[in-house]
Formats: structure tokens, sequence, C-alpha cells
């Protein structure tokens, strides 16, 4: 009889075989239960806390997953997921991760039947190419331009976020704030940065309803010598510097020996000299307004505020691009560059407003602004935030329709219409990939079926009543009523979904979904590898020559 033949280290576990694709589809199932119950407007939140004691209550998918920590590697798999959903299209967050969380779940039959996970993943791949040539056929181009189906459809994506309360509130500001920062690139293409040019300032106080967004930039800052300089200028000319406006200290220590004591004065007036150079050049172009990243001297400030120009310091860097951008001002380097054509006009406002207890610097009116600020109010930090998740995500759908004017019908109505004009083709499949095929399919009945349970009404009625209306791929808007669990027409009660949230959520879903299901074997424990060069690590290497034989012998 043989020996057994060790091939791993003891250290190292390593599972195989269906064992690993059951525990695979545990972990994303258990993910998926997580987040199930935070769809739809029905949705329940989830309060998190957090390692330093603080505490997050939101119902925005990747915001609660992205708080947990996971242990299982599949499951951390499926928190990307959400996390590619928000940084590509900002909306369907939740519906990704519990369409994945369904496409695993109807696949665990197979695998106990030995399907191998290969041809699960074709019929996958299958079906997610016909479910978008699904969507592609029942998607309406809408006109961006026209607001009310602008503002329903926006409504209908953060109906199901906590602030839908405040109905349009938050649809409104997602709207102004994305058509301000809208850019065209020419041939038709729309730019829209968000994350750069929209800044969110959330101010606790005040109520919701005093949320706004400012034609041009909010920032926490006051003057710097207040009582000496304005504090409302009407139209101002805005200079931006990126320099300090202080004598620049040596590089390295750089000693002076005086030997007379006028010499000591005269070094000081040197100094100020080189200030006031400085700002005479400054002054040349009558700013009303100067603005620059780094500091700036006392006396600088004194030789500015004599000729009446207001003065910032030390703004952030992104702070500044804004303004620049909202009132077409060129950030200067070196005031001995400046140009006419560097000083913003386009402002028609810069004020300085006290809110609570801080002061904030308006810079408002903007003639075309390319930059916005989003100032929202309320009670408490906690609703900021979540106020403040939820417009991220109707900023981003704003963006989304802005880039591609597609809806798709939304309440579970385009999942079910593919669902059922996937079962029919199923039957013309030959073969044996015809059954996960057919699985998938049925998988995507998971998000109306899940916003039917979190209304609370009768699911299987309402579920067959639904399969029974879309038996042939048609009525392909009729859908759920997030709010009663009701049958409606969706085009009626206005309950849409952009197109490409929908085609992003299918592909990431069963994308991911095959991904693990064709994992086969986990190795875990693996050392980590040494970078080359560097030492191994800790135990003092002691050797004498009897160890040196013996090393053999004993087994890791």
């Amino acid at each position: 009889m043989q020996s057994q033949v060790l091939v791993l280290k003891d250290s190292l576990k390593r599972e195989s075989g269906s064992k690993v694709h059951h525990a695979n589809i545990q972990a994303s199932k258990a993910v998926a239960d997580i987040i199930r119950t935070t769809l739809g407007p029905r949705s329940m939140l989830k309060m998190l806390l957090d390692a330093s004691g603080g505490i997050v209550v939101t119902n925005d998918g990747n915001a609660i997953l992205r708080e947990l920590d996971l242990a299982h590697p599949a499951a951390k798999s499926m928190i990307e997921l959400s996390r590619t959903q928000d940084e590509e299209v900002g909306d369907g967050t939740t519906s990704v991760i519990i369409l994945a969380g369904e496409m695993l779940h109807v696949a665990e039959a197979f695998i106990d039947q030995h399907f191998h996970p290969t041809v699960i993943c074709r019929a996958y791949n299958k079906a997610l190419e016909d479910a978008i040539a699904v969507l592609d056929k029942i998607a309406m181009t809408i006109d961006v331009t026209d607001r009310e189906t602008m503002l329903g459809l926006i409504k209908s994506c953060i109906g199901t976020k906590f602030t839908s309360q405040f109905g349009d509130l938050i649809a409104d500001l997602a709207l102004d704030a994305t058509k301000i920062v809208g850019v065209d690139l020419g041939q038709g293409l729309r730019e829209v940065d968000i994350k750069k040019y929209i800044k969110v300032e959330k101010v606790p106080g005040g109520q919701l309803e005093d949320s706004v967004v400012l034609k041009g930039v909010m920032i926490n800052k006051d003057v710097i010598a207040p009582g000496k300089m304005r504090r409302k200028i009407v139209n101002p000319r805005i200079m931006l510097l990126d320099c300090p406006l202080e004598y620049k200290k040596g590089e390295n220590q750089t000693n002076a020996e005086l030997l007379k004591e006028e010499d000591w004065g005269l070094l000081l007036k040197l100094e100020e000299e080189y200030i006031e150079g400085l700002c005479v050049q400054i002054l040349k172009f009558k700013p009303d307004v100067v603005i620059t990243e780094k500091g700036l001297s006392d006396l600088a400030c004194h030789y500015l505020s004599k000729a009446g120009v207001t003065a910032i310091r030390r703004l952030r860097k992104t702070d500044n691009n804004r303004i620049a951008k909202a009132c077409g001002a060129v950030i200067v380097n070196r005031p001995d560059e400046l140009q006419e054509s560097d000083i913003g006009t386009g402002a028609g406002l810069f004020e300085v407003k006290k809110i609570g207890d801080e002061f904030f610097t308006f810079i408002i009116d903007c003639k075309d602004p390319k930059a916005c600020t989003v100032l929202l109010r309320g009670p408490s930090k906690d609703m900021l935030n979540e106020v403040e998740r939820n417009l991220q995500d109707a900023m981003a759908v704003a963006r989304n329709i802005l880039k591609n004017p597609k809806l798709v019908p939304g309440g579970g109505a385009s999942e079910l219409t593919v669902s059922a004009t996937l079962k029919q083709k199923s039957s013309s499949i030959e073969g044996i990939e015809k059954w996960p095929y057919e699985a998938a399919a049925i998988a995507f009945e998971a998000i109306p079926r899940t916003l039917a349970q979190n209304c609370g009404v009768n699911v299987i009625r309402t579920m067959t009543a639904l399969q029974g209306k879309h038996a042939n791929g048609e009525n392909a808007w009729i859908g759920i009523d997030g709010n009663t669990g009701a049958i409606t027409d969706v085009k009626e009660k206005k309950i849409w979904d952009a197109y490409n949230v929908k085609a992003q959520t299918f592909k990431t879903a069963i994308e991911s979904a095959c991904l693990l299901l064709r994992i086969d074997d986990i190795v875990s424990g693996i050392k980590k590898k040494q970078p080359a060069g560097s030492k191994a690590p800790s135990k003092p290497q002691v050797e004498t020559e009897g160890d040196a034989d013996n090393e053999q012998i004993i087994p890791e």
C-alpha cells in the first residue's frame, strides 16, 4: 500500500468541487438577504454602527455594504458589484445584488445535478444578450429639455429612498445641479462631471425645504480681516491665486549675520518691499476679491484692505477650481503673470453670510456657471448624510438621462417582460443549455417579487397575476406600484428607470454570477510572497552546523 503523499502544506486549507460552489452561493445569498428589504419605496432602513461608534442610517445598497466587514471572499466580490454599479451609473445598487444573488440561487439546483458550471455560464450569457435586446425593444426615448418628464423620472428613481417624502425637492435639486454643470462636447455628447463640479455642503439647522442649488459656489470661509473688508460686493472682479502672499523663507536654514543695527532695518524693509511689490501687481487689475490657496501675511492683508479689496486665504484646491469654473476666472500661479483675462467677472454677487454659528462665503448669481454648490439644510447630521446620499443617486440618474435619454418601465415591469420573453425563447434552445437559460429567465422575477414582498401584499397572487399579464412579452408597461403593491400601468404612474441603469444592472449581475460559479477551488492560508530583494522576515536566523543537516527531515 502506498504511503500518503502531501502536496500542500498543513497550513493551507483547500476546498474544491461542489462544496465551494455551495459555499459561494450561500455567501452571496446571505449578502442579498441583507439588502433585500431595502428595495422599493416601502423599503426599510438599516442602522449600521461603525468602529468609532458613529451610526449610519441608510437604505442605499452601496452605503450599507460599504460599511460591512465580511469574511467570505465570495461575499466580498458581491460588495464590489454594488460599488461598481454606484460608480458607473449611481443607481440600482440594491437591484444588482438581489439579481446576482437570485441568479446564483437558481444555479444551485443545476450544480446539484452535476451540470458543468461552464454550461450554466454559457446559458446565462445567452440570456443576458437576449435580455439587453428586449430592453432595447421596450425602451423609449425622451426629450431631455422637458422638465416634467425628467422630474418624474428622477422622482421614480429616488422614490425608493428615504427622502421620497420630500417629493420633488431632491429631484429639483438634482436636476438643476446637473443641468448647470453639463458641458457639451460637440457631436451630441454631454459631459456631466458630478464629482468634480458639484459640491454638496451640509449645514445642520433649518428645514430641508431651505435646501437650494446655488448658481455659483459656497465656501466655509470668512474674509481675513472682518470689519475692515467688505462682506458684500455686487458684480465683483474675482482674482484666484495659487501662491502665498507672504515673504518667502529661505529653503534651508539660512543664517544672516548682521554687524550693524541699520542692516536689520534694511532686511525688514526688503521683506516689506517684496510684499508691497506683490500687492501692487495685484492691485493693478483692480480686483474686488482676492482668493488664494496659500497663506497671506498680515502686511499683505493691510495693503489689500487699504485698497478696499476683500481677501480670503487657504482655500481648498477643489473649491478654487469650482470658483474658477463658476465665475470664469483663471487660477494664476505667480502675481507677475496676471493678465486682464484671468480676472473672473461672471459672478453677480459676493457675500459672506452667517449660517448657524459659522461664516460662509457665497459667490453666486453667476452668468453661466459650470460649477455649483448644493446647500443642504436639515435637522440632524445623520439625516443630512442620508439626504446627501440620495442626492448623489438622483444626480447620477439625471446625468445618465442627459447622456443617454432612454427610458424603460420601472416597478419590476421591464424585468417581467424580459423574463417572459426569455421563457418563450427558451423553448427554441437546443441541448442542455435550455434549462439554465430558463432558470435565468425566472431569476429576473426576483426584482418584482421583492417589491411585492416589501409592500406586504400577497406575493404569490400578485406574481401570478403579473406573469399572466406579461405572458407573451406583451403589456411591457404593467408593473407593481411600489407604494401600494397594486398592479398598475407604470406609464401612467410615471414609474420609470433609466435604460443604462437597467442594462448595467443586468450585465453586472449576470457576469458576476458567472464569475462566482466558475470558482471551483478555494485555497486559503497562502503565505504572502516576499517581494524580491527584501530579507526573509522575523525568526532570528542562527544556524549551527548541526541544524544544517536536519533541515530536510522536519516536515513543515
